[in-house]
This record gives structure tokens, C-alpha cells and sequence, in this order.
């Protein structure tokens, strides 16, 4: 059974809200209530996969324990944990629930199209949750953008581009605790992201790189720990 089961009241009224309004069809759902086979790889299952075989040289970053998944950065990791799932969709929402374990904690939803070969690595656009901060990056038309990745490569980036990249991004203050239980929505409608957390809207942003067609892939993106529970991601029809 749960540990975090206490909140069972609280997150059951969130998701009556949630479900009050039109999400769409729901596409993929996870409560991660399994067992792995072993303790030396990561083995999240259900379709998910992760970086660790290339990023922290197979190490195990991922572990799911108390029906959730708990996700840690190695030591030897040269990247950011990566942990994906397939998730294809226009218009959108993703709803999961969500700690950071200690004030430094970031939890990043990183949408991606790897067949989208005009930004880096298909990066599409990301929600950032800190305890302190919500972030809203539209990386397509920013700073993951070919034009822009590679002139910062080459550290040609002029004053202008800076100023372009610097406004496809923006962030909302907020004050989460560490060690607590968060529900997180982000919802795609068209050009505009809007998130929520326990069901009180933290802030939107319209940026043409979010009505990018085909969002593909969902990247769990965590650059030191996170955990993760009932994931759920939807598709709605435009209009």
C-alpha cells in the first residue's frame, strides 16, 4: 500500500476538478504498483525507457518503490536523468503527481518530436517545477532551435539572438515543500502551456513553438531527483 495514501481525500477532490474539465481521451496511464526483477539496472517497464546506458554508464537511476518511481541522478552521470515514454499527441495534458525530496530538486516535463530535425535532439518545449519556480521554455523556436544551438556552440550568438531565446521562456514563482506530494497539470491548447499544481492554476505561456504539430515523446527530465507517481497523458481534439 502507498505510503503517501493520507493525501487519498485531498488529491481524489483535485482530480474531480481536473476531470471537470475537458482533458481528452486519456492515452497512457501509470500508478507504477509493480515489482522490478532486480536491483542493479534500471527496469521501469510499462514502456518507459531511460537514459542510464548512455548517460551514467548503466547505473541505476530509476526505482520504483512504494508504487512509485523514484528517480536519482548517479555520480558518474555526464546528463540529467532522461526517462521517456511515447506520448503522441496535438493538443494535450499530462497529470501526474509529483515530490521533491529536497529544496534543490527540479522535475522537468521535456516534450519532444525526434523526427523534428530542426532543433536539438528533438527538443520541442519544457514545464521546469523547482520548490521555488515554474518555468515555461519554448525550446523550438528558442534556444534548442538548429540556428540558435549551433551559433552557441561556435559562440556566435549575437545580442539580438540572446534577446530572442531569453523571450521564448518565462517563469512564475511558487513555494512548494520538500518532502511533500504535489498533483501537477500542464495542458497544450494550440500556442499556449498552462499549468497547475494541486488544481490552482500557477500560470500560461503562448509561444508558437507549443502548437508544433506532433508532440512525440515525453522526457522525465531530472538533473539531480524526483519522484513520480500516477502518470497520466492525454490527447484532446482540436477546436
Amino acid at each position: 500500500m502507498k505510503k503517501h495514501l493520507i493525501a487519498t481525500f485531498a488529491l481524489s477532490l483535485i482530480a474531480s476538478a481536473l476531470h471537470a474539465e475537458d482533458l481528452g481521451t486519456l492515452i497512457f496511464e501509470d500508478d507504477f504498483e509493480r515489482s522490478e526483477s532486480q536491483e542493479i539496472k534500471d527496469e521501469p517497464g510499462n514502456g518507459w525507457g531511460t537514459n542510464s546506458k548512455t548517460r551514467a554508464g548503466g547505473h541505476k537511476q530509476v526505482d520504483l518503490k512504494d508504487g512509485a518511481m523514484y528517480i536519482t541522478m548517479h555520480a558518474t552521470a555526464d546528463h540529467a536523468v532522461s526517462v521517456t515514454h511515447p506520448a503522441e499527441f496535438t493538443d494535450g495534458a499530462v497529470n501526474l503527481r509529483f515530490m521533491l525530496e529536497d529544496e534543490k530538486d527540479i522535475l522537468g516535463l521535456d516534450f519532444a518530436d525526434l523526427q523534428f530535425k530542426e532543433v536539438h535532439a528533438g527538443h520541442l518545449f519544457k514545464v521546469g517545477v523547482s520548490t521555488r519556480k515554474v518555468d515555461i521554455d519554448d525550446m523550438k523556436s528558442g534556444s534548442m532551435n538548429m540556428e540558435f544551438y549551433d551559433a552557441k556552440k561556435a559562440k556566435t550568438l549575437t545580442k539580438e539572438q540572446q534577446a530572442f531565446i531569453a523571450s521564448k521562456k518565462t517563469g512564475f514563482p511558487v513555494k512548494l515543500d520538500a518532502g511533500k506530494w504535489y498533483d501537477l497539470l500542464v495542458q497544450i491548447k494550440g500556442d499556449t502551456v498552462l499549468v497547475s499544481i494541486d488544481g490552482k492554476e500557477v500560470g500560461s505561456f503562448a509561444s508558437e513553438g507549443f502548437a508544433h504539430p506532433t508532440k512525440r515523446l515525453l522526457r522525465l527530465s531530472v538533473p539531480k531527483s524526483a519522484v513520480v507517481d500516477d502518470v497520466k497523458i492525454y490527447s484532446r481534439a482540436k477546436g
